[in-house]
């Protein structure tokens, strides 16, 4: 079961979160290392739609590193995240390499107060809906806010990137 909090819980997302000044709520569960999927492991934990839970992904778009946040309920469309940001081709970047432009460790990926400021693109999904859930930069960590501040903070493009 989540445990729910309104404090911040000193991550580099929630710090930018509570400089920024901007509603939130942290979830903490106890992560399982076995789970298949660190984003389903989430959506479970936390009694959730996996639709309303959102990964962040690290693509190489024409060689330049982007962040893809999508439902975990679905797939990344590498085209269209190349199409969204203007670009030709788009790969999935190499984990290390996300690892040290984030400062984050894979599965704990936050797209919020990374290290390096990226381009960022969130799934149109997001839209409309009154929170997302992403992470809030650990495992077993996520923070809940509305879509439009997540997109407002990292500056973020809306674009439909994900299938499924």
């Amino acid at each position: 079961m989540a445990k729910k909090s309104k404090k911040s819980v000193g991550t580099p997302a929630t710090v930018a979160l509570t400089a920024a000044g901007v509603p939130f709520t942290t979830h903490s569960y106890e992560h399982d290392p076995a789970a298949p999927s660190y984003g389903e492991e989430a959506a479970e934990a936390l009694g959730v739609a996996p639709d309303q839970v959102f990964k962040t992904l690290l693509a190489e778009v024409d060689g330049t590193l982007t962040v893809a946040v999508v439902p975990v309920s679905g797939s990344l469309d590498l085209k269209a995240l190349a199409a969204a940001v203007g670009g030709k081709r788009a790969v999935m970047a190499d984990p290390a390499a996300a690892e040290r432009s984030t400062g984050y460790v894979l599965g704990g990926i936050s797209p919020l107060g990374q290290r390096k400021r990226l381009r960022t693109v969130v799934d149109a999904s997001a839209e409309g809906r009154p929170t997302v859930c992403v992470s809030a930069g650990r495992r077993g960590l996520e923070v809940e806010l509305a879509p439009e501040d997540l997109v407002a903070l990292t500056d973020a493009r809306v674009a439909p990137i994900a299938r499924g």
